[in-house]
């Protein structure tokens, strides 16, 4: 799951530099950045409620 959850978020990203969203806040193409800090924080929370 979390895999899947890394692969959409990177692509979420590449399509944002190649054609950007159109979202509040992603009208630019350099705003694929502002995806980043989302896509860290969901991987922090899913290494943190992860089993051992």
């Amino acid at each position: 799951m979390a895999k899947l959850i890394s692969l959409l978020l990177v692509a979420a990203m590449a399509v944002q530099i190649i054609k950007p969203l159109g979202l509040p806040g992603l009208k630019k193409r350099m705003d694929f950045w502002k995806i980043a800090p989302f896509a860290l924080a969901m991987m922090v929370l899913v290494l943190m409620i992860r089993p051992s």
